[in-house]
């Protein structure tokens, strides 16, 4: 037990005015003993408080699914959505903007997933925290300019309508409900939050979304415009503006998705170029074991149909078609004589017998600010099947016949750290083990937190929620980050 001594006057002094008195009143009365705990608690309470009032949370989402088109092909996590609460799988995508999910009246929708998942069907009208969005809404408004959303002029109902670069399409309209998700303060506080955020309902769909073998319940948007759930979290102090991916390439996929930023000392970074609907960054030259493929920059320039696109969305790579041919030609070059081509379904392809993948060169996609982007083999080749005692090796680079954009999707991405940070507009990337703990930072527009529990300067705190364990560890007194176990992919908070 101790007890408080408070001075009960200050005196200020001031060389343009008279000394002034301010009476201090006691927190606590002079009589009164006070338990150490009181006074934690006391200022637990005060830093709460200040944490409510800025955007220093980090929001964890499961990822399961994986890269091997044998059993999947995509990445997805689980969102809760509505009251009671209901679980959804979507596919976890950087190249579009909207959370949507099927809805009970949907046409088209699947009704099993060979992905071995439960699919759900959202119901407004067994939610009671639901609510429809109107054209009225501010928000419709803001997803018209971005071309995210219409209107109705029957209904008044804010409405969607989609169609996705494989011929799939899907439509519906916009609802507003809860999202429940684990969040982390720099506290160390971890609690089960929700937040209001608008999302597409669902109603019809067409091409691939509608077969069972890889079905899921929608897709999550992760794109930068207002309707995307980042931009709404972020607007509302709940979360930063900054989202991490680390996508595990092997069989047994998984990996990590956080509203926040991975921190690790080999990311390099690119600026987004400004104004674009998606994520592109200035692709400037492709290397091939150091050298320089000749191919004219000015293909890989953004402009209204030409870009470099990163898009978790897609299972491949694209490259711009001017720039295919020289491409495979360096690559074709770069490998031994002993390594036989062959073509399958107009692939380049090649067989490999027993000198395994380290006969093939190492590619490099040199970006803006001096950033390149590292290529091992299993980041551009893809194993088709077998001939003989040998294994056939596919380039799993693809071109879009008439068009000259380049599309980087989860080949590319997959066995490494991606940071979208959208408050400095740029886009970070370093290899990395994804089955590894990461270091994660709450991070605001103005930089990072420096808020600090001043009475734990030092140490850790281990919390479990369902099968992950998060370790929390403060390092000094101006950083802080939170470390982050993931015990098991594929079991979800």
């Amino acid at each position: 037990m101790i007890t408080v001594a408070i001075l009960f006057a200050v005196t200020l002094l001031s060389a343009a005015a008279s000394p002034v008195t301010l009476t201090l009143e006691r927190a606590f009365p002079s009589n009164h003993g006070v338990e150490l705990n009181e006074l934690k608690a006391l200022d637990s309470f005060r830093h709460r408080s200040r944490f409510l009032q800025s955007t220093n949370y980090v929001v964890d989402f499961p990822v399961k699914g994986s890269f091997d088109t044998t059993k999947a092909g995509l990445y997805f996590t689980k969102v809760n959505l509505g009251t009671p609460p209901r679980e959804f799988y979507v596919q976890i995508d950087t190249g579009s903007d909207v959370l949507w999910v099927s809805c009970a009246s949907c046409n088209g929708c699947p009704q099993t997933s060979g992905l071995q998942i439960q699919l759900n069907y959202f119901d407004p009208r067994s939610s009671s925290t639901s609510s429809l969005i109107s054209c009225s809404d501010q928000r419709c408004k803001n997803g018209v300019q971005s071309s995210d959303s219409s209107c109705s002029g029957q209904n008044n109902q804010c409405t969607y309508v989609f169609q996705y670069g494989d011929g799939s399409g899907t439509s519906g309209y916009y609802v507003s409900d809860l999202m429940h998700f684990a969040s982390i303060s720099e506290e160390s506080l971890l609690s089960n939050s929700s937040a209001h955020v608008v999302f597409g309902c669902s109603n019809q769909q067409t091409g691939d979304l509608t077969k069972s073998d890889r079905a899921i319940d929608g897709i999550f948007g992760f794109g930068q415009q207002g309707m995307s759930v980042i931009s709404q979290l972020s607007s509302q102090g709940i979360a930063p503006r900054v989202f991490s991916h680390c996508l595990k390439g092997d069989s047994s996929g998984g990996g990590l998705l956080v509203l926040g930023e991975i921190v690790e000392p080999n990311i390099v970074y690119s600026p987004l170029v400004p104004s674009q609907p998606h994520y592109n960054l200035n692709l400037l030259s492709i290397s091939v074991n150091g050298q320089i493929v000749p191919i004219d920059s000015a293909i890989f320039a953004t402009s209204n149909n030409r870009g470099t696109i990163i898009d978790s969305g897609t299972t491949l790579a694209y490259i711009a078609e001017e720039a295919y041919t020289p491409f495979i030609n360096a690559l074709t070059a770069a490998i031994p004589q002993s390594v036989h081509t062959v073509l399958s379904t107009g692939n380049q392809c090649y067989l490999i017998t027993t000198s395994g993948l380290d006969v093939f060169p190492q590619v490099s996609l040199n970006f803006a600010g001096g950033a390149s982007l590292v290529l091992g083999q299993q980041d551009y080749l893809i194993k088709q099947n077998y001939i003989g005692d040998g294994s056939v090796w596919c380039i799993g680079f693809q071109k879009i016949v008439g068009q000259d954009v380049t599309i980087l999707g989860d080949l590319v991405l997959k066995d490494k750290i991606f940071v979208y940070d959208l408050a400095s507009q740029r886009i970070g990337w370093a290899n990395y083990d994804c089955s590894w703990s990461v270091n994660v930072s709450a991070s605001t527009g103005k930089g990072r937190s420096e808020f600090v529990n001043t009475g734990e300067l030092s140490g850790s705190t281990s919390l479990r929620v369902g099968s992950h364990e998060l370790s929390i560890k403060r390092r000094g007194v101006f950083a802080l980050f939170m470390h982050i176990t993931l015990i098991c992919c594929f079991v979800f908070l």
